[in-house]
């Protein structure tokens, strides 16, 4: 297992010192390190992976120093345009140095929505032409073979890591004052909706509560579609089944999906569907893959909405709250719930397939 600041201050040897990207579960202790020992201006958290890669670029060009990114490979998708249309060797030739968590790992036991991606990490890089290293301990010689290989040729290379390469890199999360946690707005928003009501939750931790909410409270779950992957899509998937049904379908999101592909909301918004509901609960995290924060509470999502189209946006503080705008919800209106940060520990993971979810929903919706 490697020493994670030894790893971090060794980058920094070969003036590997400016990271962006998106944080990722398998290296929650690096992203943890590269945030407690790098300034706001060489460590930039991005909406997604695509615009880590150009902002990476952008710093080649201005400084001839190279970026490095740091992604989940489900983020692999979102860098594929700007590597092969920017970075690539034929277009403007710009060295980055990739720092990918390999979830799904063949023959490693993981979660349904990574087996596939896990399977392909390593033949997509090599089908884009992107040389990589599976990263040992015996690091240094492999970011030295990193760096001369950007240096001698302008172009991107990965480092691939496995789950648990890094040591364990402990910092405080980020608190706030917000009074409720996720898990009990959730737990309100589905007390407030009737068999009619059908669910789209975000990513990560949100679905698993939501999950084990209808658990405790006897109910099946045919209600929900629990997005394991394909994270910033859940409001176009929640706005796609609401084009198509007389039912109301409300979309669970989180901050970061939100910002993630944040473009989406202005076409939702001005293709309005009366049945169509969305709420956001923004803790201002990554908490589902370590908790580094996102601008959540940095910027005016309410305001964002109204400006792209949304007609009201409720803000919510309190269960209180959250009652009160589910009731004055009309069509293309928005609740925001601000939470503090945090999970059970023994929090499970859905027991249905994602195939199975889809199926018992599709019954139902389609009656």
């Amino acid at each position: 297992m490697i020493k994670t600041k030894e790893f971090y201050d060794y980058l920094k040897t070969k003036e590997l010192d400016f990271f962006v990207g998106v944080p990722d579960s398998l290296l929650k202790n690096l992203c943890a390190c590269i945030r407690e020992n790098s300034d706001s201006k060489h460590n930039i958290i991005t909406a997604n992976e695509g615009n880590a890669v150009a902002i990476a670029s952008g710093y080649y060009i201005s400084s001839n120093k190279f970026g490095v990114v740091y992604m989940q490979n489900s983020g692999l998708g979102n860098t594929v345009n700007p590597l092969l249309s920017l970075a690539d060797e034929e277009v403007y030739n710009i060295p980055i140095l990739l720092i990918i968590g390999w979830r799904g790992e063949p023959g490693k036991k993981d979660e349904p929505q990574h087996i596939k991606q896990g399977k392909l990490t390593l033949p997509l890089l090599e089908t884009m032409g992107i040389k990589y290293i599976v990263l040992t301990d015996n690091y240094k010689e492999e970011i030295d073979k990193c760096y001369e290989y950007m240096k001698n040729t302008n172009k991107p290379i990965a480092i691939i890591v496995k789950k648990d390469t890094f040591g364990e890199y402990k910092i405080s999360k980020s608190k706030n004052d917000y009074t409720i946690n996720r898990e009990q707005a959730l737990d309100c928003i589905i007390s407030q909706l009737n068999d009619n009501d059908f669910i789209v939750s975000t990513t990560g931790k949100t679905s698993r509560e939501i999950f084990e909410i209808r658990e405790k409270n006897n109910q099946d779950h045919s209600n929900d579609f629990l997005t394991v992957g394909s994270m910033g899509h859940t409001a176009s998937i929640a706005f796609g089944m609401a084009l198509n049904t007389d039912k109301n379908v409300y979309c669970i999101d989180g901050d970061g999906s939100f910002i993630m592909h944040m473009g989406g909301f202005a076409v939702i918004a001005q293709n309005p569907c009366e049945n169509f509901k969305y709420i956001l609960i923004n803790n201002g995290a990554h908490e589902s893959v370590g908790g580094q924060p996102t601008v959540g509470f940095e910027i005016q999502i309410d305001k964002i909405l109204k400006a792209v189209g949304f007609n009201n946006v409720y803000n919510a503080y309190t269960i209180a709250d959250i009652e009160n705008g589910l009731s004055k919800m009309m069509g293309m209106d928005a609740l925001i719930i601000y939470t503090k940060q945090g999970s059970r520990d023994d929090l499970g993971r859905p027991t249905k397939t994602p195939i199975e979810n889809k199926k018992s929903l599709m019954k139902k919706i389609q009656k």
